[in-house]
């Protein structure tokens, strides 16, 4: 019991972000229905945590084009984790920051054969209340700036356990939704 007390490391809490001095939020949802639809979803929380979603989800990895939420929360369903940035002025380093961080997390081994290494989106959101965002099912954790030891924690606490277990490819839709 005290080795596992010490290798859990605690989820972060509304304070200071260590990287910026800015305010970081770390919050928890209850699980909601999770149907498949085709019309777009007004979710009440940005971003999302869970909820009903597309029956079509995201390739895992960067994309350069906002992904629709209804997408990645299927990938959220699947036990992944979505990296999300608001930067209305450009963020291009920030975001090649992130891109290193996520590059240097552990390979999950679910996604061996799957052509990725781990169950990770990487997207712009306009409509994100911070610069940056980071959601898994069931928990937010938003940041004014890049704070890698957060970000990292925050992953490591909370991949891998969507309802779902699966690290499948998902569609590389390019800008233009699939499933249409």
């Amino acid at each position: 019991m005290i080795l596992l007390l010490l290798a859990c490391t605690p989820e972060p809490t509304t304070e200071g972000c260590a990287a910026c001095g800015g305010e970081g939020r770390v919050d928890t949802f209850p699980e909601t229905t999770r149907d498949h639809v085709a019309e777009p979803i007004d979710y009440s929380d940005t971003p999302p945590t869970n909820g009903d979603h597309s029956a079509c989800w995201t390739s895992w990895g960067a994309h350069p084009e906002e992904v629709p939420d209804e997408q990645w929360v299927h990938n959220l369903e699947h036990g992944g984790v979505v990296f999300l940035h608001h930067c209305p002025d450009g963020c291009d380093d920030e975001v090649a920051q992130v891109q290193a961080l996520i590059d240097a997390l552990p390979v999950d081994s679910l996604c061996e054969g799957q052509g990725v290494a781990r169950r990770v989106v990487l997207t712009p959101d306009p409509l994100l209340d911070a610069r940056w965002g980071l959601s898994a099912w069931g928990h937010t954790l938003s940041a004014d700036c890049v704070d890698a030891d957060r970000f990292t924690q925050f992953y490591l606490n909370h991949f891998g356990l969507g309802p779902e277990k699966l690290c499948n490819p998902g569609s590389d839709f390019g800008g233009v939704p699939p499933c249409q």
